[in-house]
């Protein structure tokens, strides 16, 4: 269970940047452009770290080439993989405070009210890069004994999206509909892949009848973001632990935009070529849902 986290481990981390770059207290304080006791308090708790030297030492350490929320990533899913648990990463547009609860959740998401997550860091972070400030939490997912079910890019999932996101208008009584819901009401947590705004254009294209299930299918795994988990239900969630609030320097943020940027151009390319490669094969919304 979550309770208020609203501090990052800024003494830790300055330990272990100052250890990679294998400098001294001396130089190091001096590219803080702060004094040796200063960080001498700041290494042993004596005193706090301001957030204006909190910004400067995280966008120091990146543009310095330490990648330490990616080592944080890869330290994390090891551990959690020796206990048979799974790391989860959530992007904040500012802080979580108190407990999650699925009743503060949009009914709109793309399966409804949970907690999402991503099952690596870059997908969550590049969600909230571009908020001042946003930041990242590292989760333990302990999964025994939980309920769960897995989506990949198929038709039960584009057709749960566009359900959950009231896109299916006079569609959304077919049994099929009501069938693929009672199969996700039955279940602790969901894995699906994440869909973005690109992707909700593409299903409104087959949900309007302007392409087949194969070209929205096709065209979706083009602009393939990973998997999200959506956790639905109390058990869920009392089996999910916060582990750290990792700090997103703004470098960090730009490196994650440019990125997605650049993501974005090359997988409208594919989405052209999978809709014109697919045309005509497979079924339109009226005859799936018939």
């Amino acid at each position: 269970m979550v309770e208020k986290m609203d501090s990052f481990r800024t003494a830790e981390d300055i330990a272990a940047v100052k250890e990679l770059l294998g400098i001294s207290s001396d130089e190091f304080a001096k590219k803080m452009g702060v004094s040796r006791v200063t960080l001498s308090k700041w290494l042993t708790g004596k005193s706090e770290i301001s957030e204006i030297n909190t910004t400067a030492f995280y966008d120091f350490a990146f543009n310095a080439g330490i990648r330490l929320n990616k080592i944080k990533e890869q330290l994390y899913k090891e551990e959690l993989s020796e206990k048979g648990h799974v790391a989860l990463f959530h992007g904040s547009k500012n802080v979580i405070e108190g407990k999650i609860e699925l009743t503060k959740s949009k009914k709109s998401n793309d399966f409804g009210a949970g907690f999402y997550c991503g099952e690596n860091l870059e997908q969550s972070a590049m969600f909230v890069a571009g908020f001042p400030d946003s930041s990242l939490y590292i989760f333990d997912f302990d999964t025994k004994g939980l309920k769960r079910r897995v989506f990949g890019v198929s038709n039960e999932w584009m057709l749960a999206i566009a359900y959950f996101r009231n896109r299916l208008g006079g569609f959304a009584s077919s049994k099929i509909i009501k069938s693929l819901l009672d199969s996700i009401n039955d279940t602790d947590y969901i894995v699906a892949p994440i869909a973005d705004n690109r992707m909700f254009e593409i299903i409104d294209s087959f949900i309007d009848g302007e392409i087949t299930d194969q070209q929205c299918m096709h065209s979706l795994s083009a602009t393939n973001l990973g998997n999200q988990y959506v956790l639905v239900s109390e058990k869920a969630l009392e089996q999910l632990t916060v582990l750290e609030k990792c700090f997103l320097a703004q470098p960090e943020k730009e490196f994650y935009l440019d990125s997605r940027k650049e993501s974005v151009g090359i997988n409208l390319d594919k989405v052209r070529m999978a809709r014109r490669q697919y045309r005509g094969k497979g079924k339109y919304i009226e005859e799936l849902l018939k």
